[in-house]
């Protein structure tokens, strides 16, 4: 865990020797990663141990992912850029692992380069409550570095000596159970989950239970892709022979038989559709009586369920006064036809509401993306969160209604007045200040207050219509609908200009 370009992921790579960090948009970690290493055992040689490293996310957007993440491990590898610092997301990281009770030992990367300062490092974690075991205190800081293979032995060694003292066990003879850290929808085999088992072992064949889904193991891969039939504890599968694309986060626990897994998946299903029907209704009380606001829908497609989850919160959270957002579809998978055919159908309902679909890693169907031309649904594609939250900003702002701003373009004194039976009375006056046009609107000031705001029926100079008239010549006026002008009036000429909104 770490702040973003710390080089957690490029660590990783150099303890697995893969190239993981090369894949990723925008050079940053956008889902959790599961790998597994073996390390040799100094007291059986010729014996490895397996290490499994979940690497997480350091853009602050994706939050609820490293919290997912500390809860899931036995162990918290904080990576702290020698070069860098204590930051945002390095104190976001040590709240997450306090709060979930899990050890940590702290990687110093990056100390091959020339403005590293690893004990600037240990002063900023210090005053974290972190105090390094050199220093008297407990936790263990180890200089790194990913790009020179510099004491990632050593950093190995720590984490195995670490797991011996709090003796961390696994029995690989119970029913299994785990953790789902990803989900999606694949379209060649269904649903899939990237899981941890934490305790037992899984095997092709066993039938369980994931949040509000039931299935059995039809086929699992390793880390590296490779097809296995079974997992002990501490391995990470993709597990493939879902009902369903469970939400990353959720437990699996392995069942009796597979009967007794679809009963469960549809009592929690049931309490699941019980609980999204009392919100609804409290929130359709909750808006009795408020003003209309608007809104901006979004239906969301990505390509893991831990992408929808972060996208989907960091989303909602713009939501402002003026401008509400809200998720109205969220989900795994390529941009179906009945996405865009929702977002076509949401769009007509109100003016006040625009819709837009969000494409996160995936692309829409070839259907879908026909529908969408011939509906005029917009569907935006991506693939680095934060050009998501810039985009949907930039189109709240564009919902604002444009600011109406008033502006004086001149003044005129009143000097006679004329009494005309076809027209009314009509005021002769000399322009005193600016400009006065035909077009414009006016209001008549009497000692200073104003006393009527209208329109300008006609504007003359020597008996012919005249479209302005500035400053310092005499012209004739007449309002709309009023004739009670008197001597030393003044005729105020303004216009309102409507200016685009440019900030929420």
């Amino acid at each position: 865990m770490g702040h973003v370009d710390h080089g957690k992921t490029s660590l990783l790579d150099a303890i697995r020797k893969g190239n993981v960090a090369a894949g990723e948009a925008g050079g940053i970690t956008q889902h959790i990663g599961a790998y597994s290493v073996f390390v040799p055992n100094p007291d059986k040689p010729g014996e490895d141990r397996r290490v499994v490293f979940l690497d997480t996310p350091g853009h602050e957007a994706f939050t609820m992912m490293r919290a997912r993440g500390a809860k899931a491990t036995d162990i918290v590898i904080l990576v702290v850029a020698a070069d860098d610092g204590v930051m945002p997301q390095t104190i976001e990281a040590v709240e997450h692992s306090k709060a979930a009770g899990v050890p940590m030992i702290v990687a110093i990367n990056k100390i091959d380069k020339p403005d590293a300062n690893p004990d600037k490092v240990k002063q900023g974690l210090a005053g974290l409550g972190l105090q390094p075991s050199d220093w008297g205190g407990d936790i263990e800081m180890i200089p790194v570095s990913a790009k020179k293979n510099e004491n990632l032995n050593t950093l190995l060694e720590t984490v195995l000596l670490q797991a011996d003292i709090l003796d961390l066990k696994a029995s690989p003879t119970r029913r299994a159970s785990g953790v789902v850290l990803e989900a999606k929808l694949d379209k060649g085999r269904g649903a899939v989950a990237t899981a941890l088992v934490q305790q037992g072992t899984l095997r092709v064949g066993d039938p369980f239970i994931v949040g509000q889904f039931s299935g059995k193991v039809r086929a699992m891969f390793s880390d590296r892709g490779e097809s296995v039939t079974e997992a002990p504890p501490a391995t990470p599968v993709e597990v493939l022979g879902l009902q369903g694309v469970p939400q990353a986060g959720d437990t699996f626990q392995v069942v009796a038989d597979i009967d007794r897994a679809q009963t469960i998946a549809g009592q929690r299903q049931m309490h699941a559709r019980q609980a999204a029907m009392v919100k609804s209704s409290s929130r359709g009380i909750e808006s009795l009586g408020q003003a209309e606001i608007k809104e901006l829908l979004v239906i969301l497609k990505a390509d893991v369920q831990g992408s929808v989850e972060v996208l989907r919160a960091t989303l909602e959270k713009l939501s402002t006064e003026k401008v509400k957002v809200r998720v109205i579809r969220a989900g795994v998978g390529a941009i179906a036809e009945s996405d865009v055919l929702l977002a076509s159908a949401t769009q007509a309902d109100s003016a006040s509401t625009a819709v837009v679909i969000i494409g996160f890693n995936v692309r829409p169907e070839s259907r879908a993306s026909d529908v969408a031309k011939h509906e005029a649904v917009d569907i935006r594609l991506h693939s680095i969160i934060y050009k998501v939250e810039e985009e949907i900003k930039a189109a709240m702002i564009g919902m604002l209604d444009a600011i109406e701003k008033e502006v004086v373009l001149g003044k005129a004194a009143v000097q006679e007045t004329f009494k005309v039976s076809r027209l009314g009375t009509i005021a002769g006056c000399r322009v005193i200040d600016g400009v006065i046009r035909r077009q414009a609107k006016a209001r008549l000031i009497r000692d200073g207050v104003v006393i009527w705001d209208g329109d300008i029926a006609s504007l003359k100079r020597f008996k012919e219509d005249a479209n302005e008239v500035k400053n310092g010549f005499e012209c004739g006026i007449s309002l709309v609908n009023f004739n009670d002008i008197k001597v030393g009036d003044e005729i105020e000429a303004y216009t309102i200009e409507k200016i685009a909104a440019t900030e929420l």
